[in-house]
């Protein structure tokens, strides 16, 4: 008798874990799966369910955000197209209006002008600027990084953060709890014991958050008093010292210095992020101004499992079918799905000219594998792939026409689109989208173009392996 019960209790939860599933899951493959399991395998597979599957985090995370916490949320101001406007302003052309227009409705925060980004290359620009940052703050540090390794480079950021706080700035460093094990001892263990405070996003904990080892927190932020910010795909390392020709590891990389109002969106993000980890409100201490040579639009778009939409995904195909005369992609991890698969060949097919550019040796083989399995149905219909050559290019760019930019931490990839959390920023300068161009096309000569002969050549073992990771493409 209470072998029955037993039995029944379990069958009981397999049915309600799997119907909790078929409700709960947006795609129907992770729902089918969740289903079967659920069913399958009575007891253990709900467990993993209910530990892995179940997504607390955009509970948690909006909990907080509808509370009031951080700045408020901003109702989008759609703006449609205006002839009167579309030569100086080039949001208001009539392709990119649309683009605002979805662009306002799935992020919470408004396009904004007198915006100055400043493009910098490598850990050989970037550091320099950002430590004097931290050297000069007066009253707010705040910094978020995905990995930051306690090599030479990371030391001196270590050394600086503690030396701001000893004068009295409050300084905060959010590290990814997976991330911060790239180097030992972790930065946060070299940090204990001083002023600086640090948090770790979501580290592995059954009654708070549950344990996920793909939800990482993949920004890379640092806002010194509210007015100078930094953002881009760069983390903190030696492996960015491009111009170390002795580092194997070293790797090409772009991160950018952002001022004007668009910093305050860095600010929330970051805010957002502490408070999600540590239960603390941080507010502002101001609200940053347009700068007169500010000739930027910018928004930034914080995406993430916490989202109530796949923002980052829709506003990548928005960019996409918004081009009339060129799309550049630079990243280092491109697996695209099948919306984005049919965006860029239909871009191609209505006489975009597209380039992608990828490295030619990626530091993770089998996302370079996967990747492969994606170029025939591309290059087929006549897109441009080049695999940039060695060091390895981890630099993220996504440009439309002379116009458009999106520049941050995400890549062109599951990971990215559906499980970090990323911030990006949308920008409209043609100062910057020219530059970032002229950029790209200094490398196109350099790479390798691939052909759909060469793609066609390859060996049916290199096909079969290819085809075999590219069937754990969500995964990767």
């Amino acid at each position: 008798m209470l072998t029955t019960l037993f039995w029944l209790a379990l069958t009981a939860v397999g049915v309600f874990s799997a119907g909790h599933a078929l409700l709960n899951k947006l795609d129907p493959r992770a729902a089918l799966g969740w289903i079967v399991a659920c069913l399958a395998v009575p007891g253990f597979g709900p467990l993993i369910y209910w530990v892995f599957g179940v997504n607390r985090i955009r509970i948690r995370a909006r909990d907080w955000q509808s509370r009031g916490e951080g700045l408020p949320w901003v109702d989008p101001e759609v703006c449609s197209w205006s002839a009167d406007f579309s030569a100086s302003l080039p949001f208001r052309q009539e392709n990119f209006s649309a683009l605002l227009s979805l662009s306002d409705h799935v992020t919470r925060r408004p396009l904004i002008p007198g915006n100055r980004i400043d493009i910098l290359h490598n850990g050989e620009q970037a550091y320099p600027r950002m430590l004097a940052a931290i050297r000069e703050a007066r009253e707010t540090v705040h910094l978020s990084t995905y990995i930051f390794e306690t090599n030479q480079r990371g030391r001196d950021f270590i050394a600086a953060l503690m030396e701001a706080a000893e004068r009295g700035v409050e300084v905060r460093v959010l590290v990814d709890a997976l991330g911060e094990h790239y180097s030992f001892p972790t930065a946060r263990r070299l940090l204990r014991g001083s002023k600086v405070r640090v948090a770790q996003f979501l580290p592995p904990s059954l009654p708070r958050h549950g344990i996920y080892f793909n939800l990482r927190n993949h920004r890379k932020l640092l806002i010194v008093d509210d007015l100078l910010g930094f953002t881009g795909g760069m983390n903190i390392g030696d492996r960015h010292l491009a111009a170390r020709t002795d580092n194997p590891q070293r790797v090409i990389d772009i991160h950018f210095q952002v001022q004007g109002p668009v910093v305050a969106h860095l600010q929330e993000a970051f805010m957002e992020d502490w408070g999600f980890c540590t239960k603390e409100r941080l507010m502002m201490n101001r609200l940053p101004q347009p700068l007169e040579d500010g000739n930027a639009f910018c928004r930034g778009i914080s995406s993430g499992p916490n989202e109530d939409y796949e923002n980052l995904h829709w506003i990548i195909v928005g960019a996409l079918n918004s081009a009339r005369k060129r799309i550049c992609i630079m990243t280092p991890y491109f697996i695209p799905n099948r919306a984005l698969i049919s965006a860029i060949n239909a871009a191609g097919l209505r006489g975009v000219k597209v380039d992608i550019l990828l490295p030619s040796k990626n530091n993770l083989p089998f996302v370079a594998w996967a990747s492969e399995a994606y170029f025939w149905e591309l290059v087929r219909y006549g897109i441009n792939i080049y695999l940039m050559p060695p060091p390895f290019v981890h630099s993220k760019l996504l440009l439309v026409d002379d116009e458009f930019a999106l520049i941050g931490s995400a890549n062109v990839d599951p990971r990215s689109i559906r499980l970090n959390f990323e911030f990006c920023l949308e920008v409209y300068s043609r100062p910057l989208v020219a530059e970032l161009l002229a950029h790209c096309d200094e490398i196109i000569p350099r790479s390798h173009h691939l052909s759909l002969a060469e793609i066609d050549g390859r060996s049916l073992p290199r096909r079969l392996y290819t085809c075999f990771f590219k069937l754990f493409s969500p995964y990767l």
